[in-house]
């Protein structure tokens, strides 16, 4: 059967990256993790002092970055910029803190739309973001948008930092992630909303596994489908 595209939005700490990598991984699709994109992206622009104020810095920025995504020795997906493995320094708290407002500047949104669109050519992959659905993908065949309560998505996001090391207060947490909310879902630039065809999948209570299998679940359904057609 012919392969689709599957575009999964949604809140930040609401399990999509992962799950989308579990269900590519599962269905033998390509993973792309936007949400890495932008924030190597935002590790680039700390590192490098540009201000994002100034479009000429942003865009001779945004030309002296290369990103890729390599599979591990153990089959994990790590993010390299310019060459370099940043795959857990752009998961800190420090990158976190200021990733929606790197992607909400609309240079940064067109280059990396650009690179996206470039990687999705070929049919068969998973990409998770904010505005996969809605921009970067709006005829993908399966648009999935998820949402969670914000005090279980601080807690998921405390308990994923402290596995790499990081201690950091729940209300920190929970504090970063509503202004993530609100820079997300207000920005002029693509802004985080459901695309009208997509389904909504609430991960409150839901585990990873059931996430898993409910995505594979509705790609299945839609592939057969088509080929039904």
């Amino acid at each position: 059967m012919s392969k689709i595209i599957i575009a999964i939005d949604g809140y930040s700490s609401c399990g999509k990256s992962t799950t989308a990598k579990k269900a590519a991984a599962s269905m033998g699709y390509s993973y792309i993790d936007t949400g890495a994109m932008y924030r190597a992206v935002t590790l680039y622009f700390i590192q490098n002092h540009v201000s994002l104020s100034n479009s000429k810095e942003v865009e001779t920025a945004l030309n002296n970055i290369t990103i890729e995504f390599r599979i591990n020795a153990v089959g994990q997906n790590q993010t390299y910029l310019n060459g370099l493995n940043v795959e857990d320094e752009i998961r800190k708290l420090y990158v976190a803190d200021k990733v929606s407002e790197v992607s909400a500047i609309a240079a940064v949104r067109h280059a990396m739309v650009d690179q996206q669109r470039k990687m999705g050519k070929k049919k068969g992959f998973v990409m998770d973001g904010r505005d996969i659905g809605t921009v970067v993908f709006p005829d993908a065949e399966l648009k999935i948008f998820m949402t969670a309560d914000p005090f279980i998505r601080a807690h998921r996001r405390q308990i994923e930092l402290m596995t790499k090391g990081e201690v950091l207060d729940l209300e920190d947490i929970l504090e970063n992630i509503k202004k993530r909310d609100v820079i997300d879902t207000t920005r002029t630039e693509s802004p985080l909303k459901k695309a009208e065809d997509a389904v909504v999948i609430d991960t409150t209570f839901m585990t990873l596994d059931e996430q898993v299998d409910q995505v594979i679940l509705m790609a299945d359904m839609v592939v057969l489908k088509k080929w039904k057609a």
